[in-house]
């Protein structure tokens, strides 16, 4: 498992708390302070890239959701679109 620190938009310095992980089979997480925000199962072989999102959490904060956004790379809105068309699944990762 790799996890390192996510890094500022703007100034490109390490942000505290708010972390990329990989894990040994290749999935990717999102993880702001304690919480898993965002998991993309790599390894699933049936649909590989599918994007979970913790169903609790995803929106907790205006931090988590600025770094959220910089992970997905893109805007809440289009996050949302996707939760409402089934192309993103809501789940509990914590």
């Amino acid at each position: 498992m790799k996890v390192k620190n996510m890094t500022s938009g703007r100034t490109n310095n390490e942000v505290a708390n708010q972390f990329d992980i990989v894990d040994d089979q290749g999935n990717v997480y999102f993880q702001s302070y304690d919480s898993v925000i965002v998991k993309i199962h790599v390894s699933n072989t049936i649909n590989p890239g599918q994007v979970y999102l913790d169903k609790h959490k995803w929106d907790f904060s205006k931090t988590t959701g600025k770094y959220r956004n910089q992970f997905l790379g893109e805007t809440k809105k289009e996050t949302q679109a996707k939760i409402d068309s089934g192309e993103y699944i809501l789940a509990d990762l914590n």
